[in-house]
């Protein structure tokens, strides 16, 4: 199946809405780009100096396929998923759901979340969490356009102007907040792979120095599942590397991790589930949907 690819013009990105799924183009760049599969209808397509941006929606007659109804944001030449958004549902069915079972684990109920993108963590967080603030940061600014005209975004920063804040910027160069926040989402891709500075112990303790004391820091390490853009960049090989960095600099039994459909998800602090009194703690002040996600952590111990 080919799909339409969007040639670079002059001046600032331009987006486009399709109204058909398939179609033939001039590749625009040497980077892979993959066809869409047939239940994937293209809605908006655009390139950027940072991304290539497809916004598709998965046919409702997808029987069977468990996003099935929902408007992705796909990312890179692959086309990762980087956000899913279902109508009137504040869950994903993906991995981004476990990022909205942290704050009960927060000493202070503010969140940065690294890597944005179409806001689907920051949806579930301020839905489930009304006391919670979040500070977004997104590279490309452009995707946070695509967020606000395809997912709903410019809605929910009006119902919620007092508790989320968006930045455009790098959110590796994020300034550190008087006191700290409460934990830190980090949800950082660039060409199809977990940023190369994921894999380096300085960036995360650069990270760790963001959250308050007592603070936590979720991290999608990606995986499998995850197909780079670079040839050698095996999503299996990031991800390892990617927790490996994160132990050398919280330490020894202060890493966990869990898997979510190959995608692998860490978190920082003391094993997540041990004892059992604090996982009962922890699940009594989750809302029910999200309940699942406390007794499947185990520690990373440098080894799968």
């Amino acid at each position: 199946m080919a799909f339409l690819v969007a040639v670079p013009l002059p001046g600032p990105p331009i987006l486009r809405r399709l109204h058909f799924t398939t179609t033939t183009t001039t590749r625009a760049s040497a980077a892979k780009t993959d066809p869409l599969p047939e239940e994937l209808q293209l809605v908006a397509d655009l390139r950027t100096p940072h991304n290539h941006i497809r916004v598709a929606d998965v046919s409702r007659r997808a029987t069977g396929h468990p996003l099935a109804g929902a408007r992705l944001l796909l990312l890179d030449g692959p086309g990762n998923i980087h956000s899913v958004s279902f109508p009137r549902c504040p869950l994903t069915r993906t991995y981004l759901d476990v990022f909205a079972a942290l704050p009960p684990l927060l000493p202070r109920p503010s969140l940065a979340v690294l890597g944005f993108g179409a806001g689907s963590a920051a949806r579930a967080l301020l839905h489930f969490y009304p006391d919670l603030s979040v500070h977004g940061w997104e590279l490309d600014p452009s995707v946070i356009a695509v967020a606000r005209d395809f997912f709903g975004l410019a809605d929910l920063e009006k119902s919620h102007a007092d508790r989320l804040l968006v930045h455009v910027g790098d959110a590796l160069e994020v300034e550190a907040v008087p006191g700290g926040f409460g934990g830190v989402l980090v949800d950082l891709f660039a060409n199809g792979s977990v940023l190369p500075e994921l894999q380096e112990a300085a960036t995360w303790r650069r990270i760790g120095g963001m959250v308050a004391r007592g603070g936590t820091v979720m991290v999608n390490c990606g995986g499998g599942c995850v197909e780079a853009e670079e040839e050698g960049r095996d999503g299996e090989a990031v991800k390892d590397a990617t927790l490996r960095a994160m132990a050398a600099a919280f330490g020894d039994g202060m890493v966990a991790m869990m898997d979510v459909d190959e995608s692998w998800v860490a978190v920082t602090g003391p094993a997540v589930g041990a004892p059992e009194e604090a996982a009962a703690a922890w699940k009594a002040r989750l809302p029910p949907q999200l309940r699942q996600y406390v007794d499947v952590w185990r520690p990373y111990n440098g080894n799968r």
